[in-house]
């Protein structure tokens, strides 16, 4: 489906996550023969709106609402088997056809029953802001060479010997929490059994699948989950997640050559948002800050957690593209910005009175950072469900490409609605 030049698009959060990733992969799918989902977990919360109905996928990529696309979960997901189900059958129920579509790497590790009451017990945990989900100690036990992959499913005697190491891990990490809460492997053992049945079937050699239908000329989208500034190596570190939520984690999660990513779409919202804790140098505690939350609904698909608001920020953005080699920009949210008098954007820091362009390294330097801004003036006409460049608000246009010329990269789509057709395309992507 696409032109020889572009057969690889990657699709990744430019902040710190909630950008409305969910919506453009959907979007975008209409031209894609795959998607794949290619890190992060059941933490993910991608919301996609198709008239009067909202569809929350947390693990399965958003282009299954496209008949005739193929989905996969490469092998840098951490799989929360029990609750796919509960999205396979969730998505049946709505009369979405996912039979012969959806294909697991064999190599995914699994998020189990300890993973998730470790994360619950964890205070180190609950200051971060996690989801409690099992992500990071599923990811730790990956790292510690002690997880369960797909594959292990199919040798009973391996798979007895790992959820033993994970459990006794875990046992320990509970005792040391002071939480009475135990592990049971005979549960959990027989959870996997019991899923496996299900699961197998779906597993596959996802890397070489994808690696093959790039290789035939196939049009291959590849979904990220969290935000670049949530990246566990380059984000507010300690307030990140547990994954490389970047561009460049695409190869590795998907099981590609790096070669393979030809276009990077950057996507952000038109103002800043971040959930739970963390630094957050352009924050909004006044009504403004209501007032965006408030006309943006607010909330984590996830957690349900209120998300704090703030302005754009420039230097945080310049640190995600260096970070992410994007090519383009899709702005979404821009109406929860209509009948504002004046719009701000961060252009830069100060720190201890000195000048800074860029987000700093680490939570501590970026808490450090007073935002210095940029005014324009707002609009107030309705940008909601605009489908062209030039019906928008001269001012409207005017803040679009301050965006681009302080960030120096054009873009190429707008969102100016949740549902798939309140979409501005200035270029697509896929050229």
């Amino acid at each position: 489906m696409f032109s020889a030049k572009t057969r690889t698009l990657v699709v990744v959060g430019a902040q710190w996550g909630d950008e409305g990733k969910g919506k453009l992969v959907d979007v975008l799918a209409e031209r894609a023969d795959w998607v794949v989902r290619y890190q992060g977990g059941a933490n993910a919360g991608h919301t996609v709106h198709i008239g009067d109905t909202s569809v929350v996928l947390h693990q399965i990529p958003s282009g299954i609402l496209h008949p005739g696309v193929r989905c996969a979960i490469g092998n840098g997901v951490v799989l929360d088997p029990d609750t796919l189900f509960t999205e396979i059958d969730g998505l049946v129920n709505d009369g979405v056809d996912v039979e012969g579509r959806l294909y697991v790497s064999d190599r995914a590790h699994l998020v189990l029953p300890y993973h998730k009451l470790v994360d619950a017990e964890s205070e180190a945990s609950k200051a971060i802001g996690t989801t409690g989900r099992g992500i990071g100690p599923a990811y730790e036990d990956k790292v510690a060479r002690r997880g369960v992959r797909v594959l292990d499913l199919r040798h009973s005697e391996r798979l007895h010997q790992l959820v033993e190491q994970g459990a006794a891990h875990a046992e320990a990490q509970l005792a040391r929490f002071g939480s009475k809460k135990r592990v049971s492997c005979a549960e959990t053992i027989a959870m996997l059994e019991r899923l496996a049945e299900r699961l197998l079937p779906l597993a596959d050699d996802v890397g070489l699948a994808i690696h093959r239908a790039i290789r035939s000329g196939a049009a291959v989208l590849l979904e990220g989950a969290q935000g670049s500034l949530l990246d566990i190596d380059h984000g507010t570190y300690p307030y990140v997640t547990s994954s490389n939520c970047l561009a460049g984690a695409a190869a590795p999660g998907a099981g590609i050559g790096p070669q393979m990513l030809d276009y990077v779409l950057g996507i952000l919202k038109a103002y800043t948002t971040r959930v739970g804790t963390g630094p957050f140098p352009t924050e909004l505690t006044d009504d403004i800050g209501a007032r965006l939350a408030k006309r943006g609904n607010e909330f984590g698909s996830v957690t349900g957690r209120p998300r704090r608001c703030g302005w754009l920020d420039i230097p945080a953005l310049t640190r995600s593209f260096q970070l992410n080699g994007v090519n383009g920009l899709c702005i979404t949210k821009l109406d929860v910005l209509d009948g504002l008098e004046s719009i701000r954007i961060c252009t830069g820091y100060r720190v201890a009175g000195a000048p800074l362009a860029l987000l700093p390294t680490g939570a501590e330097a970026v808490a450090e950072c007073e935002p210095v801004y940029e005014e324009l003036p707002g609009w107030t006409e309705n940008t909601f469900g605009v489908k062209s460049f030039d019906a928008l608000p001269l001012s409207a246009r005017e803040y679009l490409r301050r965006i681009e010329t302080l960030s120096g990269v054009p873009i190429a789509m707008v969102s100016t609605g949740p549902d798939r057709d309140e979409t501005i395309l200035v270029h697509h992507p896929f050229h």
